[in-house]
């Protein structure tokens, strides 16, 4: 079957698309990955996207017509990528739209008296498969969501079919906004999957990126500023005693936590807005991103099994600084279990591109929607029992 996987992270970059052949079920898929592209937002709507996202105060019926815009670009992006990759849209059986991320909250807090968790990914499927034609899976979150869960990670279903090894124990580590792993042990069952985010990715490096170049910029070049400024290893050892950092998984995070007034408060009142003021805030941004994924690993996973390899994929990979960060700290944490070393390599090296392994996993996840077999992995989400994700918007007759 040919499977079209639809994907926009955190960032709100842009809208990635996979084109994967997937054969098979369970642990048993096959897949092939076509073709694949990122095409990107308006600058108009990309930046409404991030006020929605980001807790503005903004009417229903925006978010709405934003629901049924997204719609339109998912069902046009789709269109784009099908006609690079030279392969019709009347080949493609089905596709899996995860949507865009505006609201996620995992855990309970009061709303009306009473406690509530909710999450909501905007890109109306019923847009998509009617201006495709094509059967449309999207809104995957909520039924593990209802079953107890987290809503997320999902990739771990992708990552445990592609990564999992007899012998070496893997990390499978994305950072895109948010930085988030799957760990795996060597051999490992599904039920042995560690998986949770870790905290903040590229979002505050995006935001500072964007400060200190007055929008000229959505992202730190390769970490161009953060490498011309200095961190500030006390702050971000203090900012790593939150309690997010603490808590054990399962565990999901977004912009509730590490948006704009995370921003505010922590960083641009700390360092100010000078252009130096701002490199500061960067490279400390920097140093909380990585040391965050280094010590999750030494506290969270490395107690419970070795691990010999890192597979790194996301928007993080291409910022050099950021990434050399990542490995200089892994590695202390690393011999401070008196573990050897943790090989860091591209998950592209698998096959899959790096950018494109999550709008593939999306993919995948739809095909099992369809066939009617659960892809959560309740280890993962914490779920109380395997779900059928996603919500069904059939094509044309």
């Amino acid at each position: 079957m040919l499977v079209a996987g639809l994907m926009s992270g955190t960032s709100a970059d842009g809208i990635d698309v996979a084109l994967v052949e997937i054969n098979g079920l369970g642990w048993r898929t096959r897949i092939r990955l076509r073709a694949f592209a990122s095409v990107a937002y308006p600058p108009r709507v990309r930046r409404r996207i991030l006020e929605i996202a980001g807790g503005a105060p903004i009417p229903v019926s925006e978010v709405s017509q934003m629901n049924f815009l997204l719609g339109e670009l998912f069902a046009r992006a789709c269109r784009i990528v099908s006609r690079r990759a030279n392969i019709p849209m009347e080949r493609i059986a089905l596709i899996g739209s995860h949507g865009q991320t505006v609201y996620h909250q995992s855990s309970a807090t009061r709303f009306c008296g009473m406690p509530v968790r909710s999450t909501l990914q905007i890109g109306e499927p019923a847009v998509i498969a009617e201006r495709t034609g094509i059967t449309t899976v999207g809104d995957f979150r909520p039924a593990d969501l209802a079953a107890g869960g987290q809503g997320a990670p999902l990739v771990p279903f992708f990552d445990y079919l592609l990564f999992r090894h007899l012998r070496r124990g893997r990390i499978i580590l994305n950072i895109g906004g948010i930085a988030n792993l799957t760990a795996i042990p060597a051999g490992g069952s599904p039920d042995e999957i560690i998986a949770f985010d870790t905290g903040p990715g590229n979002m505050l490096l995006d935001a500072l990126a964007s400060i200190a170049t007055r929008g000229r910029w959505a992202y730190d070049r390769g970490g161009k500023l953060a490498s011309q400024g200095s961190a500030s290893e006390a702050f971000v050892t203090r900012l790593l005693r939150q309690a997010y950092f603490r808590r054990s998984p399962p565990k999901t995070a977004g912009r509730e936590q590490f948006g704009r007034s995370y921003l505010e408060k922590h960083f641009l009142s700390r360092f100010g807005a000078s252009p130096q003021g701002i490199r500061e805030a960067l490279a400390t941004a920097t140093a909380l991103t990585a040391e965050s994924i280094a010590q999750a690993i030494s506290e969270f996973v490395l107690p419970k099994f070795s691990v010999r390899e890192c597979f790194t994929s996301g928007g993080g990979v291409k910022n050099r600084f950021l990434m050399k960060e990542v490995a200089s700290r892994l590695a202390r944490s690393a011999a401070a279990h008196g573990h050897g070393p943790i090989r860091i390599l591209p998950s592209d090296s698998t096959g899959i591109p790096a950018d494109a392994k999550e709008a593939v996993a999306f993919a995948v996840l739809a095909y099992h929607t369809v066939h009617q077999k659960p892809s959560n992995v309740c280890s993962a989400t914490g779920a109380r029992h395997p779900a059928i994700l996603g919500k069904v918007v059939y094509g044309k007759a």
